[in-house]
């Protein structure tokens, strides 16, 4: 018997929404010792020394009480996608340990919206390291969030660290009118030391080519075959519009296998940033993915891949080819 996501509503209690801010199964692997630069790109080396010195700092002053002089003490670890740089942040937050959190950027503005910014601001100043993967702004109400949380958070003494795609003084940059909030903008990219990461994408190492789309039969004889969760593509997109994104991990819980029956290119942009949110939560899991319809490789349309959400979908195609390909850890 399949398992079933549609008409999943997990209630996650904040206390629990805190306690999940640590790192994915998925780099249940990944420590310094475990990351291994390029040598063709050597800011990859420079990268992890910068990743552990800061750590270790960190460390050290997490071992006593929270000091208001470290305010703005930050890392920014800045680079193309499939680069490693989660992997840094993992093990930056390993090495600090459990005074570590650990989310997405979405993770984090989905935490306000289901806790409310002062209760979220005193849970956060509680750890020594805050660590936020993907870091982009993406609108004019993100912005000011998430600038106002860091600076916070940075008076209290937390350290920061942050991934992204794009670097600091180019947040928000073709998502809105910029300039508008350019004091916000400003206050996030003067936070932080910045790390740039160079190299390929190690999950494609070159174009995106997705296999053929499986058959329905493939799908469903995956699904029974392994326990997974079986759905039509405009069923799950119709149910995610009723579940907050803070909950799209233990949405997913459990799940092992998503078999995708029917699967059509994308409509509109919140459909598709929903389903950016919920391919990052797959893949934390390591879920493998077999799917029928349109190749997964055309769920974002060109006016999207052209768009301020371009390396959004880009990743998240990234990471569909690794579940589909069921490539596991990497």
């Amino acid at each position: 018997m399949t398992a079933r996501l549609v008409g999943r509503r997990p209630h996650v209690e904040p206390e629990a929404l805190i306690a999940a801010l640590v790192p994915p199964p998925h780099f249940a692997d990944a420590s310094f010792s475990s990351y291994v630069p390029d040598p063709d790109f050597p800011s990859q080396e420079s990268a992890l020394e910068e990743a552990q010195a800061f750590a270790r700092g960190v460390g050290r002053r997490g071992l006593g009480p929270l000091r208001r002089s470290s305010g703005g003490r930050g890392l920014y670890l800045d680079g193309g996608f499939g680069v490693g740089k989660t992997h840094l942040l993992v093990s930056m937050a390993r090495d600090v340990g459990e005074r570590a959190a650990f989310g997405t950027f979405v993770e984090y503005t989905s935490l306000v919206g289901a806790m409310g910014f002062q209760a979220t601001r005193q849970a956060l100043q509680q750890f020594a390291l805050v660590c936020i993967d993907e870091f982009e702004l993406d609108d004019p109400g993100d912005t000011v969030l998430m600038a106002r949380l860091m600076r916070e958070l940075a008076d209290a003494g937390v350290a920061l660290a942050a991934t992204s795609n794009t670097a600091p003084g180019s947040l928000g940059k073709g998502r809105f009118a910029a300039d508008d909030f350019r004091r916000e903008i400003q206050a996030v990219s003067t936070a932080f030391e910045v790390a740039t990461i160079d190299g390929p994408d190690y999950r494609g190492r070159g174009e995106l080519v997705f296999p053929a789309p499986a058959t329905v039969d493939q799908v469903l004889g995956a699904c029974a075959r392994d326990g997974g969760a079986c759905e039509e593509w405009s069923a799950l997109m119709e149910d995610l519009r009723h579940v907050h994104p803070s909950r799209f991990g233990a949405y997913v819980d459990g799940i092992s296998v998503l078999g995708l029956r029917g699967v059509r290119p994308l409509p509109d942009q919140a459909q598709a940033l929903r389903v950016v949110a919920l391919v990052d939560r797959l893949y934390d899991r390591d879920v493998r993915i077999v799917a029928s319809g349109h190749s997964l490789a055309e769920i974002f349309s060109q006016d999207m891949l052209r768009g301020g959400y371009r390396k959004k979908y880009l990743r998240a195609l990234s990471r569909l080819l690794a579940m589909v390909a069921g490539e596991g850890k990497g």
